[in-house]
């Protein structure tokens, strides 16, 4: 009996997953956890929207950085796009892109300080790297008819703008939104590290036990992405984009002094600094910290990382399918659908970094809260895709009803754009999870955080480039699954 290719590579993972979970630390280590959910359920029923000093500056300094990092990408990226197909340029993106905009973060945070230029860029060069990739994406898979109808003899500029535009610019618009959307969740995290978002009064709600508060921050954060779609008008962006300049917090404030000493000093590894010369004994230190590096910090944290992101990966795989029908019309009616898309819109606009944050104060640090921050949020992300998928799809007049509906017509119909979205996320996940580190998950971001808060930059640098590479690696396996079960991510391409 031949299995189903999909099935096949489907099983695969949840037996991966499996193996992963049995070395998962999922220990629960806070005593009274009951006790502290009861205190956030009544804060989040409770939510006061005066606690917070400075809150629409916060609010404003949040979408600001937001607009303009997204904006710069986004030019910066449909340029690399178009030349996307040369190696060099592949190679750039995939090194951008593999870096959190929390990593960014830190590392501009030690040369321009707590300054708008350190939050516009954390999210402008990832995103970079990001819009590239799934522009050039956008445009090798549309609609190639209008290729066939250009005249011999027509130049670059000529295909770009009256063949392979036209049919993308609807995706792009679309796509371009979506990012919006996730600068404004990075945005809001970038405050975890001090700078003025909503993330800075979030972190300290959650540590003095305001949970009010933090229910008041958290609502107004759920509006604004909510209400996307009603205040970005295409019109309105060169006014949004001119006003968020205008209201960035404070000057740059940068010392060229400090940012020579950072790259000629900081990030020059400690055997290499210290040497008065460059010869076989510093050659020879200078393994020894590379080596000694690797084996007690980048190599039990890629363990961790990789661990964790197919164990959350196949999580939000199963979420995935549990959540898509609560905003499908082929199941539910308008009343229903509205309760299903509140319910994924919280989750999908709740960064990961926050819900793991918030599931932190219940269990404690573990792999567990990670592993349900991820899962949820990628579900919720993903189920709101596959529940749009399905609003074009006919059914036959014959078709099911109830568990028979979902199982024999829906579930084996949308079963390949399901697995395109899931591997085309696990990129996405392995990034987010490195970060969780920084919250006491041993990740790779847990080293990383250490390095930087004890000043050895060095440390940080080298572990950053591991980061890196393990998510060009997953990158490229996904690229591959993809390839190998001929799946794409845009619906109407295939």
């Amino acid at each position: 009996m031949r299995v189903n290719p999909l099935l096949r590579v489907s099983l695969a993972f949840i037996g991966i997953a499996g193996i992963c979970l049995v070395f998962a630390d999922l220990e629960i280590v806070t005593v009274y956890p009951w006790q502290e959910l009861g205190r956030m359920g009544l804060g989040l029923v409770t939510p006061d929207f005066f606690a917070t000093e400075g809150l629409v500056s916060a609010l404003l300094n949040t979408i600001s950085f937001a607009l303009l990092g997204v904006a710069a990408g986004n030019l910066a990226g449909f340029g690399l796009s178009l030349v996307f197909h040369m190696r060099p340029v592949r190679l750039l993106c995939a090194i951008i892109r593999s870096v959190h905009e929390l990593f960014w973060a830190l590392i501009f945070l030690q040369i321009f300080g707590l300054t708008w230029l350190t939050g516009v860029l954390a999210i402008a060069i990832p995103y970079a790297g990001i819009v590239a990739k799934v522009y050039s994406e956008i445009l090798d898979e549309s609609d190639p008819s209008p290729l066939q109808v250009i005249p011999a003899g027509a130049g670059h500029t000529s295909i770009l703008l009256f063949a392979r535009l036209p049919n993308a610019w609807a995706h792009f618009k679309t796509y371009s939104l979506y990012r919006l959307e996730c600068g404004l969740r990075s945005s809001a995290i970038l405050g975890f590290i001090g700078l003025p978002t909503l993330g800075f009064h979030l972190e300290s709600a959650f540590m003095q036990g305001g949970y009010s508060e933090a229910a008041a921050l958290l609502i107004i954060f759920y509006l604004v992405i909510a209400s996307i779609r009603k205040w970005v008008r295409q019109t309105l962006l060169p006014f949004y984009l001119l006003a968020a300049l205008f209201l960035l917090p404070g000057g740059t404030g940068v010392s060229w002094a400090n940012v020579a000493h950072f790259f000629t000093q900081d990030l020059v590894p400690h055997p290499l600094r210290v040497a008065e010369h460059l010869d076989g004994e510093t050659l020879m230190r200078l393994w020894n910290w590379c080596s000694t590096l690797f084996i007690d910090q980048a190599l039990p944290g890629a363990i961790s990382t990789l661990q964790l992101s197919v164990i959350a990966l196949v999580g939000t795989g199963v979420l995935t399918l549990l959540f898509f029908p609560l905003v499908s019309p082929k199941f539910f009616g308008p009343f229903g659908r509205g309760g299903g898309h509140l319910f994924l819109v919280i989750l999908r606009s709740t960064p990961e970094y926050i819900l793991a944050y918030m599931l932190l104060q219940l269990w404690g640090p573990s792999m567990l809260p990670a592993i349900v921050a991820l899962a949820l949020h990628n579900g919720g992300i993903i189920g709101h895709l596959i529940g749009r998928y399905t609003e074009t799809m006919p059914l036959r007049p014959d078709a099911p009803g109830g568990m028979n509906l979902y199982f024999y017509e829906m579930l084996p119909r949308v079963y390949p754009q399901f697995l395109a979205f899931l591997f085309y996320r696990w990129e996405v996940i392995l990034r987010e999870t490195a970060i969780l580190g920084m919250l006491g998950i041993h990740t790779l971001g847990f080293y990383i955080d250490s390095a930087f808060a004890d000043i050895r930059f060095d440390r940080a640098l080298l572990l950053i480039a591991v980061t890196a590479a393990l998510n060009i690696g997953v990158d490229a396996l996904s690229r591959g699954i993809r390839a190998h079960l001929r799946l794409k991510t845009t619906p109407d391409a295939g």
